[in-house]
Parts: structure tokens; sequence; C-alpha cells
């Protein structure tokens, strides 16, 4: 680790860089959960946190919220152990020359590096994620890939850490992030320990899954596969056989297979499956209805290819993602259910 004094100690000094308009939850998530594990670190090295930003001055965040930086990039050039360049509303504008030399400067002199949600474009701006895995918010995934084509985007993770470089999903997957750098730095029972002074999970069931990307159909369907991720959403219960969706594509089978893959780089049946997936869930976050009800309303044959798909995509049973994301006031009737827990 890239440690600096403090008093008679030495501390791990993590640079978040703030870019204009930045999402300000996504710098709290990380400094207040480093915080917490500060106050419980007996042996090793405690954080220090330096909120950067291109200039040193007041800053006003995406929210309206103002904060005052710890530092601008001019003055922050000594190197720090993690940097993490956090997200702004939305894409960001180009990077200034000044800030992308900095942040070049600022990895390549870090143990690790990476970025929370939109953070990634300043990242792959930079040339920081070439070749490299990465993850970035659901909603702006397919343009990050479009713009990048030189990185592997992870469309529907929350959290993705190829080698000493980690990028994050959307707003609160920040905190999934700290709690990762935690375990990385001090052990499992640490980062559980700040999760649950934080009321939180310390990893999300779904086994990281942003859960929503599946339902990122156009709303107007123009091209084949457009037409056809559409189709799947409003029709969940329908037939859902390469012939089929043939037929309402307008296409040979063997060309909207190809056609699909190469578009949304998935085969058709995982993308039925997933959006099954996500109608089936979303039913369990809302609705009391019995699991059996709730697969067959999703277009599973039964209760048992439903617990099973759930097991294999998210990790976590049926039953078990209804206790910790319900919703509804109104107590489920599972007790015909047993079986898939």
């Amino acid at each position: 680790m890239i440690s600096c004094e403090r008093g008679r100690g030495l501390v791990v000094l993590i640079t978040i860089f703030a870019p204009e308009k930045v999402h300000l939850l996504e710098v709290a998530g990380v400094l207040d959960a480093l915080f917490e594990a500060n106050g419980k670190i007996e042996v090793g090295q405690h954080y220090r946190v330096r909120i950067v930003a291109e200039r040193g001055v007041v800053q006003e965040s995406a929210s309206g919220l103002r904060y005052a930086p710890d530092a601008s990039i001019r003055e922050a050039t000594d190197p720090s152990d993690t940097l993490i360049v956090a997200g702004p509303f939305g894409p960001p504008a180009r990077s200034s020359a000044d800030v992308t030399l900095w942040m070049r400067q600022q990895a390549m002199r870090s143990r690790r590096y990476g970025s929370t949600c939109t953070g990634a474009f300043l990242l792959a701006q930079a040339g920081l994620l070439a070749g490299r895995r990465a993850t970035t918010h659901w909603q702006y995934a397919e343009r990050f890939a479009a713009e990048n084509p030189d990185v592997r985007v992870e469309a529907d993770r929350i959290f993705v850490r190829d080698g000493k470089v980690f990028t994050s999903a959307g707003v609160t997957a920040a905190i999934d992030l700290a709690f990762s750098l935690i375990e990385e730095d001090h052990g499992r029972a640490l980062a559980l320990w700040v999760a649950r002074r934080l009321v939180v999970f310390l990893k999300r069931p779904g086994g990281q899954s942003q859960f929503s990307a599946a339902l990122t159909a156009q709303s107007e369907a123009t091209g084949p596969v457009d037409k056809i991720r559409l189709h799947v959403v409003e029709n969940p219960r329908g037939d859902m056989s390469l012939r089929a969706l043939a037929e309402v594509a307008s296409v040979s089978a063997r060309h909207l297979s190809r056609l699909f893959r190469a578009e949304t780089g998935m085969s058709l049946a995982a993308y039925v499956e997933l959006t099954r997936l996500d109608v089936a869930r979303r039913m369990l976050e809302d609705l009391p209805s019995p699991i059996k009800v709730i697969a067959h309303a999703a277009g599973f044959r039964s209760t048992t290819t439903l617990r099973r798909a759930f097991q294999r995509r998210m990790g976590v049973s049926p039953l078990e993602y209804r206790s910790r994301f319900r919703t509804t006031a109104e107590e489920p009737d599972d007790r015909c259910d047993a079986d898939l827990s």
C-alpha cells in the first residue's frame, strides 16, 4: 500500500476525484464506509480520504448541494494508494487536458484505481480502461460500449475488478465498491461489520447484477432486435421459440439469432430468461401473490424452473429475494412455496 504519515502512524491515502455536477452520494457513500472502517481498525493502516476537483473552490453537486473539495488537481500531486473517479449526473463531457493528464499520472502511480457509475466514461477518455473489463450505470452501458470499443463492457454487473482496475455501476454501487476495498485491505470481518453499521448488504444478492438491464428495450421498436426486445418485455408468457420470434421480427430464424447476438452481446434465450427474471423479481417486490402464480405470470414453466433461474442468475432463491426486497405491507402467501427456499 502507498502510505503517508499521520501523527505517529501511517494511513492509506484514498483520492476521490469529483467532476462537475457529481452525484454526491457516490462520494459520501465511499467516505462514510471508510470512516466507519477507521473506527474499527485496530491493527493495520487507517484510511485518509482526499476529495479533489479540477478547481479547489466550492462546488455544486448534481442535486444542488454545495461542498468544498480538499484540493485542486494542481495541489493534489502526491501519489495515492487508490484513485476513485466519481460519476456526474449522466454521461460526462470530455475532461479538460489538465484533468486527463492528472488522472493518468495518479492512476499510474497508484496501487489500484477505478470509478463509480459514469466516472467510467472519464477513465476511458483518459485511456485507462483500454483492454479492460468494466461496467457503468446500466442506462448508459450501450453508449459507453459504443464510444469505447477497446473496453470489454459487462453491462449487468454492479462491480467489476480487472487487475488493479475496478469499476462500479449506478450511484449506490459506490458503497458496494467501498466494501470491496475494505475487504481486500482488512478482511471480510471488517467489511461485514461496516455493512452492518450502515444497515446495507455486504454483497447484494444477484451475483452483483444490476437487475434492471434486461428491461432496457427501446420505447419505439424500429429494427428487428428492438421489436423483439419490446415484444419479450410485453409478452413474457408468450411463445419465445426462435421460430416464433423470427416471425415477430419478419426475418429468418438464423438471421435473427446472429443479429440479436451481434447487437446485444447475448443469445435470444439468455435475454428471454433475464427479462422473465426481471418481471418475476418486480412482482416479488410489489405483490403478495404466491410464487407459483408469479412463476406462471413471468413465463416460467414451473416454480422449479423459476427457482433454478434465480439461483443461477442471482444467487438467491425467490423466497430469499422476496424477504429482502418486498415493498408491499401485505404479507405474501408463501405457505405452498416452502420447497423454493
